[in-house]
């Protein structure tokens, strides 16, 4: 029988017994409500997406013209053969070769490494989404730590980073600097015009972020088992993966992983051993088969890897994960506990995690991009 949707009953923590008896999860808050994904985005209101500027984005996207020295595209660490994310443990931009895992340093740039996995850009038109609130584009939470919002914003943090696109001495404003690059190309011209209905100098820093983030927009992969199931169909899921919804209910897992997006998006310290204990923003579980590995660091190469880890918390977590002084790093977030899963709800939830991922999702790549360099970068 199929527990009511983010409701815990007597006899799934009596019966089973997931959770240590020192902690009973209580039920989530109503932003975390389990629901399919929207049929549509919202664009923001400076911003209505177009299918030619959603065109020209896919371009600027797949473009490495918009790297300082030509060899990054966007698509070199979003690549939709690796669900729009590169399938590294950490990104490789600058001074790499290469597409997704195989991508390798080809020149010394001296740059520092960049230390964070690779997020997907697929549904990035949702992200900030929850239960029961309008969905404010401009707010949209972006990076693990959260610290901008908007993907109009966004969009400038990669061409100013030295390690991603800027290369060793980035412009000073990387935006406009790649614009002016794009004024060189006359196919750009008239892409712009097309797009923003504007003669003359068409091509600015703005617009440019506008086109990739209507673009980044227009990725969204939802009709998943999931949707249909929470959408009123019952035989959308197996009886295997809706034990696996009991379990991922009665373990708490939706007090941060509900929605319609399966996140909060909000920020949480979990403890995981990379030199920090900082907080990260909670990532989608949509589609995450596709996006292995996992966590903030990348350091986990399967969906079973990350249920020890959690299975395994307390244990883990009491060895001081970063080797530094506990008492001077902040606290773990006090929804964490440890699931003490049976060995019978593994399967059963893996098949849950696994329904989340979308079939039909954009893959296309353009077969050239106006600049006339390598599609996705070197």
């Amino acid at each position: 029988m199929k527990l009511p949707l983010l409701c815990w009953t007597a006899g799934a923590l009596a019966g089973g017994a997931l959770w240590s008896q020192e902690f009973i999860p209580q039920q989530p808050p109503p932003a975390m409500r389990l629901e399919p994904l929207p049929a549509k985005v919202i664009d923001p209101r400076g911003n209505p997406a177009t299918p030619a500027k959603v065109t020209l984005g896919r371009l600027l996207f797949f473009d490495p013209i918009l790297s300082a020295d030509g060899t990054v595209a966007c698509a070199t660490c979003h690549d939709p053969r690796f669900g729009w994310a590169d399938g590294r443990t950490t990104p490789l931009g600058m001074g790499g070769a290469g597409k997704g895992p195989e991508r390798l340093p080809v020149r010394s740039l001296n740059l520092p490494p960049l230390v964070r996995n690779t997020p997907t850009v697929l549904n990035a038109g949702f992200l900030g989404l929850v239960a029961g609130a309008p969905l404010a584009p401009e707010a949209a939470p972006l990076f693990w730590d959260g610290r901008e919002h908007g993907l109009e914003a966004q969009v400038a943090h990669p061409l100013n980073a030295a390690a991603e696109m800027g290369g060793p001495l980035p412009a000073q404003n990387a935006l406009e600097a790649a614009a002016e690059r794009l004024r060189s190309v006359p196919a750009y011209e008239t892409l712009f015009q097309a797009a923003f209905g504007v003669g003359g100098a068409s091509i600015t820093g703005q617009r440019l972020a506008q086109a990739l983030a209507a673009f980044e927009r227009s990725l969204r992969a939802g009709n998943t088992a999931v949707d249909r199931f929470f959408g009123g169909d019952p035989k959308a899921l197996s009886a295997l993966s809706r034990q696996g919804l009991e379990v991922f209910q009665s373990a708490g897992c939706a007090h941060c992983h509900g929605g319609p997006m399966f996140s909060d998006f909000q920020r949480h310290v979990v403890g995981f051993p990379d030199g920090e204990r900082a907080a990260m923003r909670t990532p989608s579980l949509r589609n995450l088969i596709s996006t292995a590995p996992y966590m903030h660091n990348g350091a986990l190469r399967s969906l079973e890897d990350v249920l020890a880890f959690y299975d395994q918390l307390q244990d883990t977590v009491s060895e001081t994960l970063d080797g530094g002084d506990d008492a001077a790093q902040p606290p773990l977030d006090p929804l964490l506990r440890r699931l003490h899963l049976r060995t019978e709800d593994i399967p059963s939830l893996l098949a849950f995690l696994r329904d989340l991922q979308s079939p039909d999702y954009d893959r296309s790549i353009p077969s050239a991009v106006p600049s006339g360099l390598d599609v996705g970068g070197k």
